[in-house]
């Protein structure tokens, strides 16, 4: 079995509901290049690549989603940190499904396709 398949999925629409009641906290792990094109104001922003360093700034008592651009990074990054003991979800779909929800976003608010 993959440890892939352990991550819970949760969609665009039910993140943006439990960040905005501070259920969870949110962690995008794309690129900077990305994340000056748009983010979810406010939230951590930790790209992939310096999470295997990076992982203890995050606080174990919290619930936590990993962002990126389609879910598929974000999922891997939750796959890690469930393995370090973090309660830590995937948010399926990603910023282009966030976005195409209409769901806030930083200027310029652009979420590319690639």
């Amino acid at each position: 079995m993959d440890y892939f398949d352990n991550v819970p999925q949760i969609d665009p629409e039910s993140t943006f509901e439990q960040w905005q009641k501070g259920d969870v906290t949110l962690i995008d792990v794309r690129e900077q290049s990305e994340w000056d094109l748009g983010h979810i104001d406010g939230i951590l922003f930790v790209p992939l690549g310096q999470l295997q360093w990076r992982w203890r700034e995050l606080d174990k008592d919290k619930k936590w989603i990993c962002v990126c651009r389609r879910g598929n990074r974000s999922n891997y990054a939750a796959a890690l940190l469930r393995e370090a003991g973090y309660d830590v979800a995937n948010m399926s779909g990603g910023m282009l499904e966030w976005k195409a929800l209409k769901l806030p976003i930083t200027d310029p608010g652009i979420v590319q396709e690639h």
